[in-house]
């Protein structure tokens, strides 16, 4: 068995869920997320807004509850709030078009593969948060931070701000763009967002250089948000950096 797969296996075994866990903790952790996207759906339904700021408000909502989750629970409350995460989401896609929960998630400028680009993220996600914690444990966390901070920002500014769009790749004929107006501000919260990781992971904050690097280490992270095909950047912004930071600043700890 290859050394990855050593490690793989390794990771499940030792951060599946607890009876204990399970018990107290399936209850609100699915309370919680579907409370993060009923206020997404409201916002989009009831209020206007547009799905480039409802849609980013349930990532922020969720990036900074698995931020906060490890930091209290581990991997193991990671685990089991990701999974409450997913039975929201496919309930809300499995209702479709019109269900308030569903379009907080569903852009317009997809269609007409609107429910694609809700399955593709959430693929990425999954796929970016567990390599990047099997691979470089507590130091995943930058990944879930820089995700969870730069990624959010960068549509929602885009939208309100943006007037200088590039475009980026993006698969089934969509045609997705960016602008240049947000990704300053993703570069400004990829930083932000950096600086929040040193200060909560030990291993990171006692490295006497790690400042120096921070703004090295947000430049290349917009630069995969800008470059990322669409829908997958929430996997490169959840390994690159963290893989940055473990050659950078060292092993953030294990998972």
């Amino acid at each position: 068995m290859t050394e990855l797969a050593t490690r793989t296996v390794a990771f499940f075994r030792d951060n599946l869920p607890s009876g204990n866990l399970l018990t107290l903790g399936t209850l609100p952790a699915f309370a919680w997320a579907l409370t993060c996207l009923t206020l997404a759906g409201y916002l989009k339904t009831r209020r206007g807004w547009r799905t480039g700021y409802t849609r980013k408000v349930f990532h922020f909502l969720i990036f900074g509850s698995v931020v906060a989750i490890q930091a209290l629970y581990g991997i193991r409350g990671v685990c089991l709030f990701g999974a409450a995460t997913s039975v929201v989401v496919f309930w809300a896609v499995l209702q479709g078009d019109g269900y308030p929960l569903y379009e907080a998630m569903a852009r317009e400028k997809d269609a007409p593969h609107r429910t694609y680009f809700i399955l593709t993220p959430y693929l990425a996600t999954l796929i970016g948060g567990l390599t990047a914690s099997i691979l470089f444990g507590h130091g995943a966390m930058v990944g879930f931070l820089v995700t969870g901070l730069g990624d959010a920002i960068g549509e929602p500014v885009g939208t309100r701000f943006g007037r200088h769009p590039y475009r980026v790749p993006a698969p089934r004929g969509v045609v997705a763009t960016r602008t240049w107006d947000g990704s300053a501000a993703v570069f400004t919260a990829c930083l932000i967002a950096l600086v929040i990781a040193v200060w909560l992971i030990p291993a990171y904050r006692t490295s006497g250089s790690s400042l120096a690097w921070l703004p090295a280490l947000a430049l290349v992270s917009t630069a995969v948000e800008a470059i990322a095909p669409h829908g997958w950047d929430n996997a490169l912004l959840q390994i690159v950096p963290s893989w940055l930071a473990w050659l950078t600043l060292g092993p953030g700890g294990a998972a």
